[in-house]
């Protein structure tokens, strides 16, 4: 029997992310359950290629315990215009920190980049959690049919110097 919350805190470690990656991470994208029902078309044919990861800075948090360091969750830094691109933590391993950790890495690596400000594009079941992580409500994206038929929170991240 599976639990979101596991009571051993495992290690886990933050690292760029490779090309080797690039299929566990569209099983992330394609899995994910808040990209369930309605939302489901927004993923279905969604693939984090290898070109992506070498053309973003794209981070994965990965379970040190496990050889191999499995991979639990990523996100992708856009640097211009600057951009939280994505950011997902396998259904598993959620409530765990993983995401907090993830928000914490990105605006340390934005913080290096110089940067003082990165916006989301939110999709509405994750906006709870970015509020949570210190995110501040800055407007909607309207929907753009077909590939994307509701209207979207954004957020920013306002980046300390």
């Amino acid at each position: 029997m599976g639990s979101r919350t596991s009571p051993v805190r495992r290690q886990i470690t933050i690292r760029r992310a490779v090309a080797g990656d690039a299929k566990r991470l569209t099983r992330i994208v394609r899995g994910s359950g808040a990209y369930e029902g309605e939302y489901a078309s927004a993923v279905a044919g969604y693939r984090v290629g290898p070109d992506y990861i070498e053309a973003h800075r794209a981070f994965v948090a990965v379970d040190a315990d496990e050889q191999g360091g499995r991979v639990l969750g990523f996100y992708s830094l856009v640097l211009d215009p600057p951009e939280l691109d994505l950011l997902f933590v396998a259904d598993e391993a959620q409530g765990r920190g993983i995401g907090r950790l993830l928000v914490a890495h990105m605006q340390s690596e934005a913080r290096a980049a110089g940067l003082d400000r990165v916006m989301v594009v939110s999709h509405r079941p994750a906006e709870d959690f970015y509020h949570r992580v210190g995110a501040v409500r800055t407007g909607t994206a309207l929907a753009n049919p077909p590939a994307v038929p509701w209207d979207r929170p954004e957020f920013e991240f306002r980046i300390p110097s």
